[in-house]
């Protein structure tokens, strides 16, 4: 046997009929053209939905009406709303993107279905990259805007009360609330509070002792003693009435203290807990989007495919 005869047998792979090799296209099964259209046609949509969605939204809560919807009854409802515009917005894209690519001949069908599902794949991430950059540099200027008006605003009143007068205003408020001021008023304090003294001084002593106090948590003792002093000798209490009136005076700041630390712990994890709500939803309603642009692509193109040609 020859060994052209071997190498027939061996490689039937190089001896298979030349008309069985289809040559690679030279046009891109790409079509950035459909794409970028669907894309602008997407983001578009979605801002105006989003628009819409933020003026019903307003709307529909009011200060001034006791009738407003709950915290978890918007939510659901402005989760509702995303998905809605991801799914609307994306679909039309992908839509458009499907009925305006090129042609493909001569390709398999399961070959034009995946590229279709690809090319709404794409309209969805470039419509979601544009929207998001539109949103942060709307949001951007809207934050910028407020802070120079605000800046503006600022500097015209501290330009009318006069420069000197609000620095005064300033390093008077600062040095009440600092705890140097505390600590300076303790050098300074007597065994036995002079009554004869400004009113207003003492009460703002005693407002600075407090302030500092209510920080730590509690009132030392000798503060609470000087404190009971003053106020025996400005209101004309027995000592131990006045004693008295410290002590409860002292145990409704810690409570109000109390209560203020558990506020804010409470608003802080709703917060975190709004957040993490809106990030989850998000990310289902762009996984919609992703799906809605993808299935109407293949919608689209099949469609566009399937149309008669213009004789």
């Amino acid at each position: 046997m020859s060994n052209a005869a071997l190498n027939a047998r061996s490689d039937p792979i190089l001896n298979a009929p030349e008309e069985l090799a289809i040559p690679e296209s030279g046009a891109s099964a790409v079509s950035w053209g459909a794409i970028i259209a669907g894309a602008v046609v997407a983001s578009a949509l979605s801002l105006a939905l989003l628009m819409l969605g933020a003026g019903i939204g307003l709307v529909s809560v009011s200060p001034w009406s006791n009738n407003n919807v709950s915290v978890t009854t918007f939510g659901i409802l402005a989760a509702a709303w995303f998905i809605a515009v991801q799914l609307f917005a994306s679909g039309v894209g992908g839509y458009l993107a499907g009925r305006l690519r090129t042609r493909w001949v001569s390709v398999h069908t399961d070959e034009v279905y995946f590229r279709d599902t690809a090319h709404g794949l794409i309209v969805w991430g470039v419509g979601a990259i544009v929207t998001a950059w539109l949103l942060t540099s709307g949001a951007a200027s809207v934050v910028s805007g407020a802070a120079h008006a605000g800046g503006s605003a600022l500097e015209a009143a501290g330009t009318a009360a006069g420069g000197s007068a609000a620095q005064a205003a300033v390093q008077a408020a600062s040095s009440e609330g600092s705890s140097t001021a505390y600590f300076t008023d303790m050098l300074f304090r007597a065994d036995h509070p002079d009554t004869s003294g400004d009113p207003a001084a003492a009460r703002a002593e005693v407002g600075r002792i407090l302030v500092t106090d209510a920080l730590s948590g509690e009132m030392p003792a000798a503060d609470k003693a000087y404190v009971a002093q003053l106020v025996a000798a400005r209101t004309g209490l027995s000592q131990a009435d006045a004693d008295k009136r410290v002590s409860e005076v002292v145990e409704q700041a810690k409570n109000a203290k109390d209560r203020a630390v558990d506020t804010a712990k409470a608003a802080a994890d709703a917060a975190r807990k709004t957040g993490v709500y809106v990030a989850l939803w998000a990310f289902i309603s762009l996984l919609i989007g992703a799906f809605s642009a993808s299935f109407m692509a293949t919608v689209g193109g099949r469609v566009r495919d399937d149309l008669p040609m213009a004789g």
